[in-house]
């Protein structure tokens, strides 16, 4: 049974959850943005060391998200003034001015219909999660981080690189692919189709695994 505190967490493969809220852009809907992907972020605090740098970061990459067709969004669950205050500090003191909405879920109403409050670190506050969303509103991915540890923004960016690639061509991405690199050959799931494999012009590990360039 779902507590005062926990909801059930969507997951990968599920429709992403809408909702309206207040952000330091006004009021906005998940559906607002539509067509797009999203990465929907949260953090446990504003003020906070190491969420004032994922923020600078982020914010340093926006043009990075732009070009991919993704949408970002912050959120915590302290007040939209808190969300103004800190946003002009950062752009005080990292020279980056945060263009993305950042929700301010007081009444926690999104972080519990995402499962970003967990009890057991801690705190009250949201963890650090990462949903990302895709342009037809489907959870692809879910990440978590503890509260001691930043995010890596560029890792972000490579996994939207990855699965928008795997969408268009059909194709899985190996351990720490980047744009350019091989990617994976659907397996054969038929004995002829392995036998048939090892003949075709691949480069092959084995029948069950097989690469090639695009």
């Amino acid at each position: 049974m779902e507590n005062q505190t926990t909801s059930r967490i969507p997951l990968i493969g599920e429709k992403a959850p809408d909702f309206e809220a207040i952000s330091s852009k006004g009021k906005i809907k998940l559906s607002d943005f539509k067509g797009k992907w999203i990465v929907l972020f949260s953090h446990p605090a504003d003020f906070t060391p190491v969420c004032t740098t994922e923020f600078a970061e982020f914010a340093k990459k926006q043009e990075e998200f732009k070009k991919r067709g993704v949408q970002i969004i912050g959120l915590s669950i302290d007040s939209v003034f808190s969300h103004i205050a800190w946003l002009r500090e950062i752009e005080k003191y990292f020279g980056v001015k945060v263009e993305f909405p950042v929700i301010a879920d007081l009444d926690t109403k999104v972080a519990r219909l995402y499962g970003m409050i967990h009890p057991e670190s801690g705190t009250t506050s949201t963890v650090r999660t990462v949903f990302f969303i895709d342009d037809k509103g489907i959870i692809r991915a879910i990440v978590y981080y503890p509260s001691s540890n930043g995010r890596n923004i560029d890792e972000i960016l490579r996994l939207i690189d990855a699965m928008q690639f795997s969408d268009k061509h059909g194709v899985a991405t190996p351990a720490n692919w980047n744009v350019g690199g091989k990617v994976i050959v659907p397996p054969p799931s038929t004995k002829e189709e392995a036998d048939k494999r090892m003949k075709e012009d691949y480069e092959k590990v084995d029948w069950f695994l097989s690469y090639k360039k695009i």
